[in-house]
């Protein structure tokens, strides 16, 4: 799985979102922006992004995703 296609998925499954992608394609690391994230915890977020790509991590297809959620204002 490509970082372009991992961006795509999750910016399809968050609301709003933008999302920036760092390493390769089965290890790699996200930062996703969305205001839908104001009010929840760091861990609901994460959650969030997780269930995105939950057929990924299980399948194995993805075999590692360090998350970094912000609302837009946080990211300033």
């Amino acid at each position: 799985m490509t970082l372009e296609e991992i961006k795509e998925k999750i910016e399809l499954g968050i609301e709003n979102s933008t999302v920036i992608m760092e390493g390769d394609g089965c290890s790699c690391s996200t930062k996703v922006i969305s205001p839908i994230f104001e009010g929840m915890s760091l861990l609901a977020r994460q959650k969030m992004v997780l269930a995105v790509m939950n057929k990924e991590i299980i399948n194995g297809t993805l075999h590692a995703l360090s998350i970094k959620t912000r609302t837009p204002e946080e990211d300033t």
